[in-house]
């Protein structure tokens, strides 16, 4: 082999051997950034600038229990199950004398009453915008004040309790709520309105409805219709809507069958930290979520094993029904607000 042959051979091999250290050190960068990955994303989304987008889930083990176990957290559970019934139990008198007291007490104290139970869970409730409304009576509503029908995403029993804390107002609850123990005394004293969702009967509560927001309540709805899994809004029953839109019939319309002038307000709840830290997709349902044929009492003792969480609420300027053509077009824009609301809340996109 001559000079030549052996100072080309000595060429290839030496290419050889950088192309191999070059080919290791890509892969090192590839498995680095596939690590990174894990904590941080690239998300383009039209009208946001693409930066790095934290993903809470690579905090939490996939293998971890959503429920966390240890003897402390047991007791923790335990002492504010009972807490609640004590406080419960108290309340519950205290409404009853508050309901045949002249004034509008009866609509202030669930306020109160929430707030503590909050409190007692280790829940904060975080607001973002302005609640629209105030606690009316019916000579305010005659004299021009309007009563609201808040219209809000349903994901969560614990939406009661964090709504309740920052909003005067009745609810509209199923048929079957009136029936659960303890519970059901707490909605029944709250003035809460019961639906059997019976197309017969449907006439006769839009006009209980009707007759409630003429003396000056609030009104709280739920138009799922059910809850869901916490990371959409399902589609909204537009039937519902007939409190805010009622269908003209033929001749005209009856005074007596129509709502007085009210507002429609938009809120999107989402339930973005657990212990202080974000909440992602797995949390969100797997913790807070309840939905589907689960049972409240796992649910209940499972979620008061947490130490704290935080539930934030994002009041949408408020809607004129009579800007609106039909009750279908009045739910459609609500929907649209509500899960434009709740998608900026998971993504924190909103200033607080």
């Amino acid at each position: 082999m001559d000079m030549a042959q052996q100072v080309l051979l000595l060429i290839v091999s030496s290419a050889s051997w950088v192309n191999l250290r070059l080919s290791l050190r890509l892969k090192r960068l590839i498995n680095h950034f596939m690590s990174a990955s894990q904590f941080f994303s690239r998300k383009q989304k039209p009208g946001f600038s693409a930066r790095p987008v934290f993903d809470p889930e690579a905090l939490f083990d996939k293998n971890e229990p959503t429920s966390p176990h240890s003897l402390g957290r047991d007791i923790r559970c335990a002492v504010r199950l009972v807490t609640i019934f004590i406080w419960g139990f108290i309340a519950c008198c205290l409404q009853t004398i508050l309901i045949y007291m002249p004034g509008r007490l009866h609509v202030r104290f669930p306020c109160f009453f929430w707030k503590i139970v909050c409190a007692i869970m280790g829940i904060r409730v975080h607001t973002i915008g302005n609640r629209a409304g105030g606690v009316y009576t019916e000579n305010d509503v005659q004299k021009g004040k309007k009563p609201v029908l808040f219209i809000a995403n349903h994901s969560s029993w614990l939406d009661i309790l964090v709504l309740g804390c920052v909003l005067p107002t009745l609810f509209i609850s199923k048929q079957e709520v009136r029936n659960w123990p303890f519970i059901g005394i707490l909605t029944r004293l709250g003035g809460t309105i019961y639906i059997s969702r019976n197309r017969r009967e449907t006439g006769q509560e839009v006009t209980e409805v009707m007759n409630r927001l003429k003396e000056g309540y609030n009104i709280a709805l739920f138009p799922e219709g059910t809850s869901s899994d916490g990371m959409r809004v399902l589609p909204f029953l537009s039937s519902l809507f007939a409190i805010a839109k009622p269908l003209q019939k033929r001749g005209g319309a009856d005074k007596n069958t129509q709502p007085p002038p009210l507002l429609v307000q938009p809120i999107s709840v989402v339930y973005d930290r657990l212990e202080g830290l974000p909440v992602g997709k797995n949390r969100r349902s797997s913790v807070f979520s309840w939905f589907g044929d689960m049972d409240l009492a796992p649910h209940l003792w499972s979620l008061g094993k947490w130490r704290s969480m935080r539930a934030s609420i994002y009041f949408h300027p408020p809607l004129d029904p009579d800007d609106f053509p039909s009750r279908k077009m009045l739910a459609n824009k609500t929907y649209q607000v509500i899960t434009q609301g709740t998608e900026d809340l998971r993504q924190n996109r909103l200033e607080t």
